[in-house]
């Protein structure tokens, strides 16, 4: 399988991810990146921000940027009413809350399931994903951390060009 980006290329031992879902698709996160796992409640809206930015809201006292992975990604907008979950996140100093639909169980994947970006996923999610992982019929999506964070620089960038 051909790989699209040049992420794809951590697969020695195995590695711990938290899954993650928006919808019925499976998103895995590095364990090392996730410091909390929270329902996230008080959001204030910030006027003029980016439709990613859901807004801000207090987490023990820390004032976090609180981020819609599914609009992130390009999703269409969520149905229904069930509660959502956030995944605290850090990232150059600062605190980011990432709302996702849900939050599934910690999985120790190894190197034999790892394969490289395919090429045929999404255009959009191409730059902010490591690699996928086939499980039991199931696709694993793996998220690039940093490459999430960082969309307001690609956007400082591109409209800059």
């Amino acid at each position: 399988m051909q790989a699209a980006n040049s992420n794809a290329t951590e697969t020695i031992g195995t590695r711990d991810f938290v899954t993650v879902f928006v919808g019925e698709t499976m998103f895995g996160l590095s364990i090392d990146r996730v410091h909390d796992v929270f329902i996230p409640a008080g959001v204030t809206p910030v006027p003029l921000a980016p439709p990613e930015i859901v807004g801000l809201l207090n987490l023990r006292g820390r004032v976090v940027t609180a981020l819609c992975l599914r609009r992130r990604l390009s999703m269409a907008p969520r149905t229904g009413e069930g509660a959502q979950m956030a995944i605290g996140l850090e990232q150059g100093g600062e605190t980011f809350a990432l709302i996702v639909d849900g939050v599934g169980e910690v999985l120790k994947l190894g190197a034999d399931t790892h394969e490289p970006v395919p090429i045929n996923l999404d255009a959009r999610w191409r730059d902010l994903t490591l690699g996928v992982h086939r499980l039991d019929g199931r696709l694993l999506v793996i998220l690039d951390v940093d490459a999430l964070l960082a969309f307001d620089t690609q956007r400082r960038t591109a409209g800059a060009a």
